[in-house]
C-alpha cells in the first residue's frame, strides 16, 4: 500500500509504528518513512528491487532534521534517486566514506608487499584526511565542492618543520608538498571507483590536478669549498654523515640506512638498498671513496649502521635538520641550506663536470641518483645547456 508521506500535515497524521511507510515513485523504486513515536521527526529511506535476485536493496537517508520540515520530502527523494542512479550504474550497495577507503587502500597497499609506502601513505591520511570534515562523508555523497574545499584546507595548512618546537616554522606549504598528499588521496579514491563503491570521479577529477611545475629546478647549489666548510664546521658525528652526502648522489634517507653489510670493502662496491627507487643497485666506488667507508665500517657488526649519531642511533630528518642548519650559519652559507643540497650539489657537479673531470652521460646520473633519465633532463637538463654554450664558446676564433 502507498502512503502520503510527501506533505508535513501528511506525516504528521500518520501511525507512530517500527514499520515503514512507503510511497512508489516509480517501477521497482520507493520512498520510504519511519516514525517511532508521534513527536519524532522521522527517518527517510530508498528502497530498489533487483531483478537479479529478486529481492529489495535499501539505504538509510536519515533524518534530514538540519532542513525544515516542509523541505524534508523533497531532499529525501533527492537523495533517493541519486541512491538509484548509483546502483543503476553498477555501483556497490555497500557504502564507505572518503576515511574508509583511504583505510582500503593502505590494507591494499600492504598485502602488496609494499610496507615502507602503506606506512607512508598511513602517516598522510592520518595527518590530511582523519581529522577533516571530509573523512567522514560517504562516496557517493562526495561532491567537487567538498574536494575543492579539502584541497584549500590542503595548500592553507600550517608548515611545521621537525619534531623540535625550536625549528617549527609556519607558512604555505610547498606545491610538491600538496600534490604528495593530493596523489595519495586520489589513489584511494581511483581504489574506490574500481570497486564500484563510487561510479564516478567526477567530485576529484579535476580539484585533485597536479600543481604545475611543483617540483621546479634546485637553484641552491654548494660548491666543494663551501661543502668542506659545512663538513668542518659540523660535530663530528653529522659530519661524516654530510661527507657522505658530499661524497655520492644519494637521497638522505637512503644514506641514513646504509649498514655494514651493505658494503664490500674487498671490491669497494657499495649497494644502496632502501631508496625512493624501490631496487638496490650497486655503486663501484673510487678508491678514496671506498677509504673513507672502510674507516667507518672497522669495528662494526655486518647489521650495525655505517652513519650513526653520537648516540647511537641512525640519522633521521628530524635528527639533522636543525644541527645543519647551525652548522651552515658557523659557515657562513645561506640560511636555505638542507642536507638535500648537499644532493643536489653533487648531481650538478656530475652533470657538468668538476674539478678538470668531464660531465657524465644522464643514463650513469639517473643509476648513481636512483632517479630516472627524465627526472635529471627535466631539474638538470637547463646545465647541460649552460655547459654547451660555454664550449661553444671556446671555439671563437
Amino acid at each position: 500500500m502507498a502512503y502520503q508521506i510527501m506533505s508535513v500535515d501528511a506525516r504528521a497524521k500518520l501511525k507512530a509504528r517500527v514499520a515503514i511507510y512507503w510511497y512508489r515513485l516509480s517501477t521497482g523504486y520507493q520512498l520510504g518513512y519511519r516514525k517511532m513515536t508521534s513527536g519524532s521527526v522521522g527517518t527517510w529511506f530508498a528502497q530498489a528491487y533487483d531483478p537479479a535476485t529478486g529481492k529489495q536493496l535499501r539505504q538509510g537517508l536519515g533524518a534530514l532534521d538540519h532542513l525544515p520540515s516542509y523541505q524534508r520530502y523533497d531532499a529525501a527523494k533527492k537523495l533517493a534517486e541519486e541512491w538509484f542512479d548509483h546502483l543503476g550504474r553498477g555501483g556497490s550497495t555497500k557504502v564507505i566514506t572518503v576515511s574508509m577507503a583511504c583505510e582500503q587502500y593502505v590494507e591494499n597497499v600492504r598485502a602488496a608487499g609494499a610496507e615502507k609506502n602503506a606506512r607512508d601513505l598511513e602517516a598522510r591520511f592520518r595527518r590530511r584526511i582523519n581529522n577533516d570534515p571530509l573523512a567522514k562523508l560517504e562516496l557517493p555523497k562526495l561532491t567537487r565542492s567538498h574536494v575543492e574545499a579539502w584541497r584549500r584546507r590542503l595548500v592553507n595548512a600550517p608548515v611545521k618543520t621537525g619534531k623540535d618546537p625550536a625549528i617549527a616554522t609556519s607558512g604555505i606549504r610547498s606545491g610538491s608538498s600538496v600534490n604528495r598528499d593530493m596523489t595519495a588521496l586520489r589513489a584511494a579514491l581511483n581504489r574506490a571507483l574500481d570497486h564500484r563503491f563510487v561510479t564516478s570521479d567526477d567530485a576529484w577529477r579535476v580539484p585533485l590536478r597536479p600543481i604545475s611545475n611543483a617540483d621546479g629546478r634546485r637553484d641552491v647549489y654548494l660548491s666543494i669549498t663551501e661543502r668542506q666548510a659545512l663538513v668542518a664546521q659540523s660535530p663530528s658525528d653529522l659530519a661524516d654523515f654530510l661527507k657522505g652526502m658530499s661524497l655520492l648522489p644519494l637521497r638522505p634517507g637512503a644514506l641514513a640506512a646504509l649498514t655494514v653489510s651493505n658494503f664490500d670493502q674487498n671490491l669497494r662496491v657499495l649497494r644502496v638498498g632502501k631508496d625512493k627507487s624501490g631496487r638496490d643497485r650497486q655503486l663501484k666506488l673510487p678508491l678514496q671513496t671506498g677509504k673513507f667507508f672502510s674507516s667507518l665500517a672497522a669495528g662494526k657488526a655486518p647489521s650495525c649502521g655505517l652513519f650513526l649519531r653520537e648516540s647511537g642511533k641512525s640519522w633521521d630528518k628530524d635528527a639533522w635538520k636543525k644541527p645543519i642548519k647551525l652548522a651552515a650559519q658557523a659557515a657562513g652559507l645561506p640560511n636555505t641550506v638542507t642536507v638535500y643540497v648537499l644532493r643536489h650539489s653533487v648531481i650538478t657537479d656530475l652533470v657538468t663536470g668538476v674539478a678538470g673531470s668531464k660531465p657524465l652521460d644522464l643514463l650513469t646520473i639517473a643509476h648513481l641518483s636512483g632517479t630516472s633519465v627524465a627526472m635529471i633532463e627535466k631539474h638538470y637538463g637547463h646545465l647541460r645547456a649552460d655547459h654547451a654554450e660555454r664550449a661553444l664558446a671556446a671555439l671563437a676564433i
